[in-house]
């Protein structure tokens, strides 16, 4: 296997589960992270090895890297002597494991891709690449079948794990406890990305919008998950913006933060879909390098770049790119929602049905649905 990131390690994760209990005696090895790792995972490198983003120096700096990496692993895969896998499981992490993929299918290993890449929002030339790659792809929208099938592709749809993870109604209460906070408080989550790329972009704009918003409302409260290896450096950049008083920051705890807050001001990204699962009203802001944004911009298929909106098929929640993502701007859009709260209830009660809606689409047993589409492909 070979997850790419923070949310690859959590779906391959939950993959994992279903796996193990199908073949308890499941030997799993490749790229990973912590929750790959709890399951038995033996991580031959860190996931975040593959944390790279867009199409600036950043990946220019870590492409020597990278390649070498994947080099490294297909020799490692193919070299084992009657040791090779049974299945190679590309989770996520298109440009890293399509290339391996195709690679180790052209020598008779199974390859599954889980996470249809999103040739639906950009990248449609992307579609000859997965069919010569791929055996099967498990997909976590309910579209993406149909739409690889008229290419020849084999899918599954098998639902988004995280929507059986994430209650249909979570705890607030109990989850404000958790983090001392107190059940009449107006809480504002902040996630500015768990890319360090992602953080460098945006954290500082996230900052100062919260600062603005503090100067309108000063009773609002502010809390931050972030990644535990980049939270030193959060707290540096909140110094910077001068906010840092006004922030509660913590090490992890996405989901118990998500499930406290009131509204989001959130990257792009799988926390959005997140959010929405825990039927939380968002501002979604996004930015990037200039050469990354005119690409991506000629590749856009869709109107919305949010996944909560790509899969309501509307603006559900404002969206704020690039140049707009400006902090007051970011700041205009959270008080919004803020004084909603109070003014146009609704406004919010239409969100939050419109997410319970979407998350009942995504429910599934994934882990069961994933390891039943695995076996019927190791039996082929």
């Amino acid at each position: 296997m070979v997850a790419g990131e923070t949310s690859g390690d959590l779906l391959a994760g939950l993959l994992l589960d279903g796996l193990k209990a199908r073949w308890p005696a499941l030997a799993s090895v490749g790229i990973g992270g912590p929750q790959m790792m709890r399951r038995g995972f033996r991580a031959w490198w860190p996931s975040e090895k593959l944390a790279v983003h867009g199409y600036g120096l950043d990946v220019l700096r870590r492409y020597r890297e990278i390649v070498g990496i994947r080099e490294q692993l297909k020799k490692r895969l193919l070299d084992q002597a009657g040791m090779r896998p049974d299945v190679f499981i590309g989770v996520d992490a298109p440009d890293f494991n399509l290339d391996l993929e195709a690679a180790l299918k052209a020598q008779g290993i199974k390859t599954v891709h889980f996470v249809c890449p999103s040739i639906w929002a950009w990248r449609a030339d992307r579609v000859e690449k997965i069919r010569r790659s791929v055996d099967h792809v498990l997909c976590i929208f309910p579209f993406e079948p149909a739409l690889l099938a008229s290419h020849g592709i084999a899918a599954t749809y098998v639902g988004h794990p995280l929507a059986s993870v994430i209650p249909m109604e979570s705890d607030r209460a109990a989850a404000r406890r958790r983090l001392g906070l107190q059940d009449e408080d107006t809480v504002v989550a902040i996630l500015p990305g768990s890319r360090k790329s992602e953080i460098q972009n945006l954290a500082m704009r996230f900052f100062k919008a919260a600062a603005l918003v503090k100067g309108a409302q000063p009773a609002i409260k502010f809390v931050v998950p972030a990644v535990p290896a980049l939270k030193l450096w959060i707290e540096q950049l909140a110094d910077k913006a001068g906010v840092r008083a006004d922030l509660q920051i913590v090490e992890g705890q996405s989901h118990t933060v998500l499930a406290a807050c009131d509204l989001t001001l959130i990257a792009s990204g799988t926390a959005t879909l997140e959010a929405a699962l825990f039927k939380r009203p968002m501002v979604i802001a996004y930015n990037m390098t200039w050469l990354s944004w005119q690409i991506m911009r000629r590749k856009q298929l869709q109107p919305w770049v949010g996944l909560p909106n790509i899969l309501c098929g509307e603006f559900v929640v404002p969206e704020l790119l690039q140049d707009a993502a400006t902090p007051a701007a970011l700041a205009d859009a959270l008080l919004q929602w803020i004084e909603a709260k109070s003014s146009a209830p609704d406004k919010i009660a239409a969100v939050q049905q419109r997410f319970t809606q979407l998350h009942a689409e995504l429910r599934r047993d994934t882990s069961q649905l994933a390891s039943d589409a695995i076996q019927k492909i190791l039996q082929a």
